[in-house]
């Protein structure tokens, strides 16, 4: 079996938490690598439903193990209740849960300043879910954050008395509520105190575990469009959300990764502001929604719908090195009489083939759309590719050629059990001798 990432190639909510459910078996770790309780993963199964934001998906799975690792910025009172959540559904974590001692803590301070500064923005918003994660990794960067394994730390109060100094004159300026720092140690200890069953040096522990020949996934939160480096900045999130940031976000070595699986949605979502090439603010862009249920696991906010994006598809498989593809959603499109794909990008005359850096270019860009025939029959809960109607079939194949990778899994519904498993080798290769089929 091979060390594999997964991750979204489009700007997140692609369905990633399905996918990492299905596949993990196969594996003996899941490892989240980066971002905040401002992702949402969505898992179903039976009639089970979890939505998860900070543990990942592979928690879901009795016996494996799951990590939390150093690039993500964790707010303490979300993990505790997400994870009171799942216990209290019957999900026993005890010796399979490890959050790394050196991912840095979300504080009331930076929840503050961000649901202030986004109010600041007025019409510019970013889009952000003012949850603190901007914040958080700016402290990160500033190199005076408090990381989880430090809530206890003997130098506690002088450590928050300068994160204080640095933030609160933000928070003045915005007119938004301070937190004194002496508030902020009596909650610091008590979730130190909580903590302290799941900490681990988390680095070690995974170069441990495959030295012991284990295998590990790597689970990232929302998409490489959202990537601090080579998305749409500035409305990205704050960390790398493609493969580069699995190995800094964990310790492991990039030598040690065998396979990228990315996952692109059969058509184009995302949320907040920030430009968006072939949106559909049409009756076809509200068909998408409502039949793809396309609200945010975290903020319950609409999703902005439109076309498959090659464009974008083909800067992901760039950056990623992508080896294999889930495809996602297939089944949201039954309806529809014909389905578009955009192909490239009309600016100023000139047709552009590659993602652009700057955002004026994409907000003044219009879609080069290729329509392709709909099929008009269900595929949801489809099992085998036999079972597609030919007009299906054709656009799975479509999308292989467009994006240069093979489409190994196909999502025919939000069930763990509503998925196509092909006999891709690119797929096996990373599954190994486990045969991952579609299982209530």
């Amino acid at each position: 079996m091979a060390n594999t990432i997964v991750l979204g190639m489009q700007w997140g909510d692609e369905g990633k938490g399905k996918i990492v459910d299905l596949i993990c078996p196969a594996f003996d770790g899941v490892v989240r690598f980066q971002g905040g309780h401002n992702a949402g993963h969505t898992v179903k199964f039976g009639d089970r439903h979890f939505a998860l934001h900070l543990l990942p998906s592979g928690i879901l799975r009795a016996g494996m193990r799951s990590v939390l690792g150093n690039g993500m910025v964790i707010h303490p009172e979300a993990f505790f209740s997400e994870l009171d959540g799942i216990v209290h559904a019957g999900i026993d974590v005890g010796g399979r849960l490890f959050v790394s001692d050196r991912a840095a803590a979300i504080l009331p301070l930076h929840v503050a300043l961000d649901a202030a500064r986004e109010e600041s923005r007025g019409e510019r918003k970013i889009g952000t879910t003012a949850r603190g994660i901007g914040p958080a990794y700016e402290t990160k960067a500033a190199r005076s954050a408090l990381r989880i394994g430090e809530l206890e730390s003997a130098d506690l109060e002088d450590r928050l008395a300068v994160l204080h100094a640095q933030l609160a004159p933000q928070l003045r300026e915005l007119g938004a509520e301070v937190v004194e720092p002496s508030e902020l140690a009596d909650l610091c200890r008590a979730w130190g105190e909580r903590f302290r069953p799941y900490l681990a040096d988390t680095a070690a522990l995974l170069g441990q575990w495959m030295e012991e020949g284990r295998s590990l996934l790597f689970e990232g939160a929302q998409g490489t469009l959202l990537d601090l480096d080579h998305g749409t900045y500035p409305y990205v999130t704050s960390s790398s959300s493609t493969a580069g940031g699995a190995c800094t976000g964990t310790g492991v070595a990039p030598s040690r990764i065998d396979a990228v699986l990315g996952v692109v949605k059969a058509y184009t979502t995302r949320v907040g502001g920030g430009p968006f090439v072939g949106e559909l603010t049409d009756e076809v862009g509200e068909h998408l929604r409502r039949r793809g249920n396309e609200f945010g696991t975290t903020t319950g906010r609409p999703r902005r719908c439109g076309w498959l994006d090659l464009v974008a598809l083909r800067r992901a498989r760039l950056l990623n090195g992508v080896d294999v593809l889930a495809l996602t959603k297939l089944d949201v499109l039954d309806e529809l009489d014909e389905i578009c794909v955009m192909t490239g990008y009309r600016y100023r005359g000139e047709v552009l083939r590659s993602f652009p850096a700057a955002i004026d270019v994409l907000e003044g860009a219009e879609p080069e759309l290729k329509t392709l025939p709909g099929w008009r029959k269900s595929t949801l809960g489809a099992l085998a590719l036999e079972d597609l109607p030919p007009a299906a079939r054709d656009f799975v194949r479509f999308v292989e050629e467009e994006v240069a990778a093979p489409v190994g899994l196909i999502s025919t519904g939000p069930r763990r059990e509503e998925t196509i498993v092909a006999e891709v080798p690119a797929l096996q290769r990373l599954l190994g001798n486990h045969n991952v089929r579609p299982a209530g």
